[in-house]
């Protein structure tokens, strides 16, 4: 796949992501508006973000990115690979019809398992809306499993942009129903919050996956597949095979995400103990977590999604230069974006926040910003760890990448549990954001040794000359901009929202006209490739 037509095949589903991503936005700042950032917040993002962490520890997640070969390989059986993905799809959905049984069963198990302070004494209301709006959740485990396979099925046709833009019905109805429960609720509280009020917050957010998952159906039987309900296990083997290693892997990723929330948690805990107002706990974390996959999300989301059934052919054939050599070409791409993202993160975390979340207390939302900054650290290094996944991916080869997200994760729980121990309560989910940056950072030479086994060496001289320039055009675009706003006090200031908002306008357009000619100064030829890609060109320059 050459530059530009990885650039094409890439380029409709930026920009379904980046519609994603903003309408995701307004729904996260109207949830914010609200249930603020603070415990109730916490409560209700526990149970909304279950599903999501359940549905990845059994069949989510990496564990689906492994039936792209296999349904690329099914596409050459006799039947054209309907038999394949009908038996797949069935027996998943079963699995996930299971497991959201269970999981409605056990709620309140599950609760405690991801927020044990909830259960200190006093804060019993807490855990019973934790509760209750765990169960309203848990079906989106089924409809986020159909979503993913129908996804995968229409990827593996060389359907990609569905996949990117089903999401953003999604978002659409979050926005409505909390649009809705705002006006006519305008102000709520865990002391004040009804049952009729937590189920429109908790069936409203199932209904929101609901639909993003029946949009796919249309667009898998168009791709020429036909499912049909076909039990039994009969072809699947070599998939489950590879999935025993992939869930392990999820495993290890859900365990150390378990211990994030359960840090999160705490902290906000022992800060409400203190007498603290401030939200500092899981919703903080993330929402900070949500704005800084917005670059990886534009463009590292995009170009794998599009590279994956490549180079496994590409692997399938004994291509192994050319597997090389597709890995480094999306890494150097996608710097373009995730570098100077990072950058301004850093730099102006606060700022973006604070404008972003207009809706809530100054304070509250600048602590996110807080975060964001932390987070930034490591998202280069988080995309960077991606792509290379996805090598060991085309190769199936599901068990050497189980060292590597082991080794991150003992990194980030060992730290995540010393801020814990030495930081303040209000500090400590900043220290999260430091953990999980200093994790991957280590974990990225983790992963780049260990997939020379299939690859043969790749060096991190292969794109740090390329990355380095693209830093240097970062800093030289984006640092007066940042005295500027320092000199004038921007952030915390008392201006109104208008103003905050030419404020950060100023900061975007600035910083992204500095780097753009401080890049083609530094005669970096990817700029010209993702500038494409982000306004959707046809043609390319190479």
């Amino acid at each position: 796949m050459k530059q530009h037509e990885l650039f094409r095949a890439s380029s409709v589903m930026a920009v379904g992501t980046i519609l994603s991503r903003i309408t995701g936005f307004i729904g996260s700042i109207i949830v914010i508006a609200t249930l603020g950032t603070a415990l109730l917040a916490d409560a209700f993002n526990v149970a909304n973000t279950m599903p999501n962490i359940l549905y990845n520890l059994l069949v989510g997640g990496a564990l689906t990115a492994i039936f792209v070969p296999q349904l690329v390989r099914a596409f050459d059986d006799a039947d054209g690979g309907h038999l394949f993905a009908s038996r797949l799809l069935t027996t998943i959905s079963g699995i996930l019809l299971a497991l959201v049984a269970i999981g409605v069963i056990f709620a309140p198990q599950l609760v405690y398992l991801y927020a044990p302070s909830f259960s200190t004494p006093g804060f019993e209301t807490e855990r019973e809306i934790a509760i209750a709006l765990t169960r309203y959740c848990l079906p989106q485990i089924f409809f986020l499993g159909l979503f993913t396979i129908l996804g995968q099925i229409a990827n593996a046709r060389g359907s990609f942009a569905p996949l990117m833009w089903a999401p953003i019905a999604n978002n659409l109805v979050v926005i409505a129903v909390f649009s809705a429960f705002l006006i006519k609720w305008p102000s709520v509280s865990v002391d004040s919050i009804t049952s009729t009020q937590l189920q429109i917050l908790g069936w409203g957010s199932t209904v929101a996956i609901v639909v993003q998952a029946l949009i796919l159906i249309p667009v898998v039987k168009k791709s020429g597949i036909k499912i049909r309900p076909k039990w039994g296990f009969e072809g699947l083997g070599k998939s489950f095979s590879l999935a025993g290693w992939t869930l392990v892997y999820v495993l290890i990723s859900q365990l150390g995400y378990l211990i994030t929330v359960n840090v999160a948690t705490t902290a906000a805990v022992e800060s409400a103990k203190s007498g603290i107002t401030t939200g500092v706990g899981f919703t903080p974390f993330k929402n900070a977590y949500l704005i800084m996959l917005l670059p990886y999300s534009i463009v590292t989301v995009s170009i794998i999604t599009a590279l994956l059934p490549h180079i496994s052919k590409l692997a399938i054939n004994k291509k192994i230069e050319d597997v090389k050599e597709q890995l480094l070409r999306a890494i150097k791409t996608v710097g373009v974006l995730t570098i100077p993202s990072s950058v301004a993160f850093l730099l102006f975390g606060p700022l973006i926040t604070e404008v972003l979340f207009f809706g809530i207390n100054k304070d509250d939302s600048i602590y996110v910003g807080y975060v964001l900054s932390a987070l930034s650290l490591g998202l280069v290094a988080f995309s960077i760890n991606l792509v290379l996944i996805r090598g060991f991916n085309a190769f199936e080869d599901t068990r050497t990448q189980v060292r590597s997200i082991l080794i991150i994760n003992i990194i980030s729980v060992a730290l995540s549990y010393l801020f814990l121990a030495v930081l303040p309560s209000k500090w400590v989910t900043v220290g999260l954001g430091i953990a999980f940056s200093v994790s991957y950072l280590f974990g990225l030479f983790i992963t780049l040794h260990l997939l020379k086994k299939h690859t043969g060496q790749i060096f991190v001289r292969d794109f740090i000359g390329q990355h380095g320039r693209l830093l240097l055009a970062s800093l030289i675009a984006m640092v007066p901009v940042f005295a500027i706003s320092q000199f004038f006090g921007w952030v915390g200031s008392d201006s109104s929202v208008a103003i905050r908002v030419s404020q950060l306008l100023f900061v975007i357009v600035a910083g992204a006209l500095g780097y753009f000619f401080a890049a083609k100064a530094l005669r970096i030829t990817e700029v010209s490739g993702i500038t494409g890609l982000i306004l959707r060109r046809n043609k390319v320059t190479e």
